[in-house]
């Protein structure tokens, strides 16, 4: 009988060889083709960890300090809160868009109404070639959100602009952040990965 022994060239090599194998076995595990889960797991529990329905509005209404509690309540929080006389996102948006000048309450209030409860509208019996962020509240569109939408320049002109009043003045430089957006088409179907340019 013939003993082999296998005799490394160097520990180094050794190693590497030993990661790679693990390497091959941990993806190897981690990928299949099980197709047979459809619909919602019901015995998985969420957390939420952000709430960005509309973007901005934490980020730009909120002070930091009121960001964790935002993002652990939901639309049903917003409205129970509006219900019972309470100004959580209505009260933040007009503290926030009042603290600057020539704002008008056509602004404040049309903000209010838009972006309280903070949740994404969309409406199904409008063109839906009319979506976009605040398109339903600005041109009576389909609303939503498209994957294209600037959406930082669409809220900087609602507040600094004169997008929701055409009386209201526009803040010099304050209406866009001049970063045109990195990624501008998309593919047709889920999940909607940038199209080479």
């Amino acid at each position: 009988m013939k003993i082999i022994n296998f005799i490394p060239a160097s520990p180094k090599r050794a190693l590497a060889g030993l990661i790679t194998i693990g390497l091959y076995v941990t993806f190897g595990a981690a990928c299949n083709d099980n197709t047979d889960l459809t619909g919602v797991d019901t015995n998985r529990v969420y957390n939420q960890i952000e709430r960005l329905g509309n973007p901005l509005v934490s980020e730009v209404f909120f002070p930091k300090r009121d960001h964790g509690l935002h993002n652990n309540k939901s639309p049903i929080d917003d409205i129970r809160t509006m219900a019972n006389g309470g100004t959580d996102v209505a009260g933040h948006i007009a503290s926030f868009v009042g603290s600057f000048p020539n704002r008008t309450a056509k602004t404040i209030t049309t903000l209010q109404a838009v972006l309280a409860p903070d949740e994404l509208l969309v409406f199904p019996n409008r063109n839906g070639s009319t979506a976009g962020w605040l398109s339903w509240a600005l041109v009576n569109g389909y609303g939503g959100r498209k994957l294209s939408d600037d959406v930082v320049d669409v809220g900087l002109s609602a507040v600094f602009g004169n997008a929701l009043d055409s009386n209201q003045p526009v803040l010099a430089g304050l209406t866009s952040d001049n970063v045109n957006p990195s990624v501008r088409s998309f593919s047709a179907t889920f999940p909607y990965l940038e199209v080479a340019r």
